[in-house]
Order: structure tokens, then C-alpha cells, then sequence
């Protein structure tokens, strides 16, 4: 077995918590705290342009497709940086990277808000892209190094909480922001958070050199296994679907349902996000006993939400349920993938997280442009009915998968 898969399940491999924490658990959750604090600013500088797109358009006078650029480059970029990323700094303190990255990301956020050029907020998008595939790779395993392994659990669940927390709070209160004050204003405010973040972080996460290095070797031969691929397959067709729809959500919330000011968007946004933390909750707790069906429901719920959308989405009322069911629904997506890959790799789970994290960023980054395309050649209603078309495909995978009765792999 190679030395990162054995270091990666065997219980006498794992990296013990330091001694600082150790001694005094509560700096322990504090660095997961701040773990999470990262996360949630990833998250939110990374999803934010979809509630402000309109408002970066008309102010660079471009298309609402080209717009859509600024979700297409963090994803594209994320996507490779996660295995690169990985593997070039295996033997660096995890400390240092998780604060390099914050920096990173607090320059990102600053160029966008003083940028006189639309190819400068793209600029600063990709810079976001290297931060999401570096920051995750490394930060979502580091629990277990952070507190007691009674506690991992708990941690871990705090640290991904982050996820549905940006959709809930991140994105409509910096949507709200920006229409109050300006764009330019949300995204200098996100990136004094980031600040804020990385100070927190250099002040009570401890020294955590690499001890779990994952080697382009060890991806390869994971990548290989067919239960593996078939979780790329996945999770490439949920993502398509979600994000070339959800990406140009405000244009149809605009020029379908024709909601008439800033604050009822702001209020469908957060709508959509406290329904995401639900479906994650009822979607993390049955995973692990049912992962075929809660991704199978999912996608069905997906597919369903969308493509009622240009029917009934055309009111208010209709648009706002059918909100709902999206969020239940994608809420459920992150932690079903992420199984899944787990699943298919149990004796790797450092690598199945690299292959995670770049197979969804690679198709976040796809989707927003397929979306674009579309809705610059068509309308946001023909958007919303190719995610709907394409989350069918979800369905009829799982579906084929368990028909075969295909038994995952064992560690």
C-alpha cells in the first residue's frame, strides 16, 4: 500500500493533535473555528457575483453572460490548483498555506472593489480560483489534527457548515450590501472579513507541518477505480446542471418573474439559502446508510425545480417555492458527492477530497459558461430548462448504478 493511503488509514499513522491543544482544547476549536471562517469567505467571494451579476454588467457594460465569466474562472482555476496545490506543497506547514491563501484571497477581493476594468475583476477571479482549490484541499481534512478524536466529527461538521452558511448569510447579505452601497462596497467589506479571517488564524491555529503528503501517483491509481469515475460522472452532471442554471438565477428573477426591486431578490436569495442548510442536514444524515438515493432525490428535486421554473416561476409565489426546493436540493448535493468519492476510495481519502474538490470546481467553472451561452443567445427561462434536462441525466445515472448492483469497495 503506498505510504499516503497507509498514513491515511491507519489509525497508528494518524497525526496526532499538538500538545498546545492537547492541553487546552478550546485553542483547538478555535483554530476549527477559523478554519470555518475561511471557508465561509471562500464561499462567499466565490458565489457573491451571482446576486450582484446585473449590477458588474451594466456598470462594465457587458453582457450577462460574459458577466458569468466571474464564476467560470475560480472554478476552472480551482480545479487545477487542488491536485497541483496539493502535491507541490506537501511538505510545507499546513499553517503557513491556510495564511498565504487568506492573503490571497483579501487582495483578491480588494482589486475587484477598486478595479477600473472589467479583465481586472476577472484578474482577481482567478486569483479567488487558486485560493478555493489550495484552501480546501488542505483545510476540510485538518479536524482531526486540530482537536481530540472523540471531537473530529463534530469539527469536520463545523468546518463544511461553512458551505451552506455563504449561500444562507454570505451571498444575500452581501447582495443586500451591494445594492445598497455599490458592488465595489460588498466586495471591500468581504475582503476585511478575509483580513479579519487570516489574523484569527495566525493568532490560534498551531503549527501543522505536512504529514500526510499525497503524491501524483497515488491520484493517478485512485482516479482509476470504475466506482471512482462513475462519482466523477456524477458529480460533473449534478454540478452542470445546478450552476448553469443557479448562476443567471437573478437575470430570471428579473426578467421572468419580473420582481421589481433589489430587496425581494435579496429575500428570494436568502429563501433559497436557509433550504440549502436543511437539505444539507437531511441529505448528511442519511448519506452514509443511502448515498445512491439521497443523490438519486436530489437531482430528481433539482431537475423538478427547474424546469417548473419557466412555467411557474413566472409569479412570485411560485418562483419563491420553487426556490425552496432547489435549496433542499442542492443542499444535499456537497455532502452526497463527497461521500460518494469516499466511498469509491477508502483507502485514500486525501486524494478522493483532491479529486472532490477539482472534478466540482472544474464543472462549476463549465457550467456558468455553458449557462452563459445560453442566456446570452436565448433567455434565462431556456437556461433553466437545460439544468432541469441535464439533472434527469443525474437520476437516470443513480438509478443504473444501483440497478447493477455495483458494491463499493471495502478499505
Amino acid at each position: 500500500m503506498p505510504t499516503a493511503a497507509r498514513t491515511a488509514t491507519d489509525p497508528a499513522a494518524a497525526p496526532a493533535v499538538p500538545a498546545a491543544l492537547a492541553r487546552s482544547p478550546l485553542n483547538g476549536w478555535l483554530a476549527v473555528i477559523a478554519v470555518m471562517l475561511g471557508i465561509f469567505s471562500i464561499v462567499t467571494t466565490e458565489i457573491l457575483p451571482i446576486g450582484l451579476l446585473t449590477a458588474i454588467a451594466a456598470d462594465f457594460r457587458v453582457s450577462d453572460g460574459t458577466a458569468g465569466l466571474m464564476m467560470t474562472l475560480p472554478g476552472l482555476l480551482a480545479a487545477g490548483a487542488a491536485p497541483t496545490v496539493t502535491v507541490a506543497t506537501a511538505r510545507i506547514d499546513r499553517r503557513l498555506m491556510l495564511c498565504a491563501f487568506l492573503a490571497l484571497l483579501t487582495l483578491a477581493n480588494l482589486l475587484a472593489a477598486v478595479a477600473p476594468a472589467y479583465w481586472l475583476v476577472l484578474l482577481s477571479r482567478v486569483l479567488v480560483g487558486v485560493v478555493i482549490g489550495g484552501f480546501w484541499s488542505i483545510g476540510a481534512g485538518l479536524a482531526e489534527r486540530l482537536v481530540p478524536a472523540e471531537s473530529a466529527g463534530r469539527a469536520t461538521a463545523v468546518i463544511f457548515s461553512a458551505v451552506p452558511l455563504g449561500s444562507v448569510i454570505g451571498v444575500p447579505a452581501g447582495t443586500f450590501l451591494g445594492n445598497l452601497a455599490g458592488w465595489r462596497t460588498a466586495c471591500a467589506v468581504v475582503g476585511a472579513l478575509s483580513l479579519g479571517v487570516l489574523v484569527l488564524m495566525a493568532l490560534v491555529s498551531p503549527s501543522l507541518p505536512a504529514v500526510r503528503a499525497t503524491g501524483a501517483a497515488l491520484l493517478r491509481g485512485t482516479l482509476r477505480g470504475v466506482h471512482t469515475r462513475f462519482a466523477l460522472l456524477m458529480t460533473f452532471l449534478v454540478v452542470l446542471a445546478h450552476f448553469a442554471a443557479y448562476t443567471y438565477v437573478t437575470p430570471f428573477l428579473e426578467q421572468v418573474t419580473h420582481v421589481a426591486s433589489a430587496g425581494p431578490i435579496t429575500v428570494f436569495l436568502l429563501a433559497y439559502g436557509v433550504a440549502g442548510i436543511a437539505g444539507n442536514f437531511l441529505g448528511g444524515g442519511m448519506v452514509a446508510r443511502c448515498p445512491r438515493t439521497v443523490f438519486g432525490a436530489a437531482a430528481g428535486l433539482l431537475a423538478l425545480a427547474t424546469l417548473l421554473l419557466p412555467v411557474l416561476g413566472r409569479g412570485e409565489r411560485g418562483a419563491l417555492v420553487l426556490l425552496v426546493v432547489w435549496g433542499i436540493a442542492y443542499g444535499a448535493v456537497p455532502v452526497a458527492s463527497q461521500t460518494w468519492f469516499a466511498k469509491a476510495a477508502p483507502a485514500a481519502p486525501e486524494a478522493a477530497s483532491v479529486l472532490f474538490t477539482a472534478s466540482f470546481q472544474a464543472t462549476l467553472s463549465l457550467g456558468a459558461l455553458t449557462g452563459g451561452m445560453v442566456v446570452d443567445r436565448t433567455s434565462p427561462s431556456t437556461v433553466m430548462a437545460l439544468g432541469g434536462a441535464t439533472a434527469v441525466l443525474v437520476v437516470l445515472a443513480a438509478w443504473l448504478h444501483r440497478a447493477k448492483r455495483m458494491e463499493w469497495p471495502r478499505s
